[in-house]
Parts: C-alpha cells; sequence; structure tokens
C-alpha cells in the first residue's frame, strides 16, 4: 500500500504535523492543506488517492470538502477527522461516501489502519474463477 498519495486537509498544525510524520514513516506521500479551500485546490491539482480531512475549519468546512471531492471525476477515498459528537455530522458524512469518520483524540494506529482499509478498496484483491472440473477422458476398450 505504500506509496499512494495522500491529502491531509488539518488545520491544526500540530495534529497536521503528528499524522503526516506517521503516515509519512509508513511510505505514503503525504501533501497537507492548512484548510478547505486550500485542500481543494490541492485535490484538483493532486489527484489523490486518499483524503484525510478535518470537519470544522477556517475558508471552508469539511463538509463543502466532501461535496466537492464527490463531484470530482475520480473521487478520491476519504476519512473524516473531528472532535465533534455529533451523530448526525457523522450520518452526513456517510451519505457523501466517506470510507470512515475518526473521532479526535485517536490513536495513529487506529488512523493507520483506517486509511490501509480504505486504500484497499482501490484495488480490490480479483478473484480468480473457480477451475472447472477436468473431464476424465474416454478410452475405448478395445476388445
Amino acid at each position: 500500500m505504500a506509496g499512494h498519495r495522500i491529502l491531509l486537509i488539518e488545520d491544526d498544525r500540530e495534529i497536521a504535523t503528528t499524522i503526516r510524520s506517521v503516515l509519512e514513516a509508513a511510505e505514503y506521500d503525504v501533501h497537507h492543506a492548512p484548510n478547505g479551500r486550500e485542500g481543494k485546490r490541492l485535490a484538483e491539482e493532486l489527484q489523490p488517492d486518499l483524503v484525510i480531512t478535518d470537519m470544522m475549519m477556517p475558508q471552508l468546512g469539511g463538509f463543502p470538502v466532501l461535496e466537492y471531492l464527490k463531484s470530482m471525476a475520480k473521487p478520491p477515498r476519504v476519512i473524516m477527522i473531528t472532535a465533534n459528537e455529533g451523530g448526525r455530522h457523522k450520518a452526513y458524512a456517510e451519505m457523501l461516501g466517506v470510507d470512515d469518520y475518526l473521532r479526535k483524540p485517536f490513536a495513529m494506529d487506529v488512523m493507520l489502519e483506517a486509511v490501509e482499509r480504505s486504500l484497499a478498496k482501490l484495488n480490490p484483491p480479483v478473484e480468480e474463477p473457480p477451475l472447472k472440473p477436468r473431464r476424465a477422458s474416454r478410452k475405448r476398450a478395445e476388445g
């Protein structure tokens, strides 16, 4: 899974630095936007495989960003991160197609597992068709 391009849209510098360092240590190509407006621009420019976006941000929040990402020709996978406890927000995020919804604070291994699950959906394993049983060859009995 390493090498995938991830766009992190997060206005909290400390959280962004932590997430970015964890993802880069896992060999992901990580780009950061400090707000939703810059996130939209980078999403269009970079065509990331995955976007991790905060919900509450200056200059365009997470939901308008999600709506924009969903409208792209090739929408990326999305994980929303938030300190918001509201169930309605989670339901709306899921309606907009997020793969995961992580409530802050979360452990970095939980985030990495969410990233791996989301990226695994990009290239689902190809199922091999079942093998057809061979027909037994019939030899004519010589008499």
